[in-house]
């Protein structure tokens, strides 16, 4: 039983038209740990953004805001925003070379998010520290040559 060369080997390459097969996303489990770790964290950034929606939601129906329209408003505009990242996650997790680019947006819109949160000062100190640190970290992590190479988006090198 002859395992089937990858399509990034040259063997793939010089074979033929590719099949689809050929051209089928990595398994979840030989995907580099840089993105299964851009996923992990990715994730956890859009069930944030949606956990935070649900408590928007439920203090605007059950509890007593300022603005109810305005706390459900809020609500369901961060359950929509938190599909972004979670859709973006489930794609690096499955190596679907077009998730690197929500996922690199979501972390574009965190930073000032983040800025925002650390200029209120008080307790959202720390989740201006933690929300930075993260985005900074998923960026490095999807622009890094390994993940790029593992999406298929990065230069394959020749020479192998």
């Amino acid at each position: 039983m002859s395992k089937k060369p990858s399509p990034r080997t040259p063997a793939a390459s010089t074979a033929g038209p590719a099949t689809p097969a050929d051209t089928a996303a990595p398994e979840p489990g030989a995907l580099p740990g840089r993105l299964t770790a851009a996923a992990v964290l990715t994730a956890l950034e859009g069930l944030a953004l949606a956990g935070l929606g649900v408590y928007m939601l439920f203090v605007g129906i059950a509890g007593h805001p300022d603005s109810p329209q305005q706390a459900e408003t809020g609500g369901v505009t961060l359950l929509a925003l938190a599909a972004l990242p979670l859709i973006a996650a489930r794609g690096l997790r499955l190596g679907r070379r077009w998730s690197r680019g929500p996922a690199l947006i979501t972390q574009l819109m965190a930073l000032p998010v983040a800025w925002t949160l650390w200029t209120t000062g008080g307790a959202m100190t720390a989740a201006a520290v933690a929300l930075a640190l993260a985005a900074v970290a998923v960026t490095a992590l999807l622009v890094n040559p390994t993940a790029t190479e593992a999406l298929g988006i990065g230069p394959v090198d020749q020479a192998r």
